[in-house]
């Protein structure tokens, strides 16, 4: 299950059997001004992997927004998310995201 609105995107999945992984992962993202990279945006990653809260931001410049996907999957690994996890079925709400994510930059 997926959901998305400008500034926000959730992504939830239950385990389907046991042994198997569930997230529910939300991301939060807007414009800000750093000091040394100029317009940039920050993300803000926050919920649940196999049960275990977790909450991370970080900021991309404005010529390196488009690899937020990489940096939050990787962010997800980090706190529990196999490195086998399949978010292809999400790729939809991934689209939104990146379409919005430039629009604003």
């Amino acid at each position: 299950m997926a959901s998305f609105e400008p500034g926000h995107l959730h992504i939830h999945r239950e385990p389907l059997q046991p042994g198997d992984f569930g997230y529910d992962i939300k991301i939060d993202y807007q414009v800000v001004q750093d000091p040394k990279e100029g317009k940039s945006m920050q993300f803000d990653m926050h919920g649940r992997i196999n049960q275990n809260d977790f909450k991370e931001s970080f900021t991309l410049p404005k010529d390196q927004w488009f690899d937020f996907a990489r940096v939050g999957f990787k962010i997800a690994v980090d706190n529990g998310m196999p490195t086998s996890a399949n978010i292809l079925s999400m790729h939809k709400y991934y689209d939104l995201m990146f379409k919005d994510v430039r629009q604003q930059l």
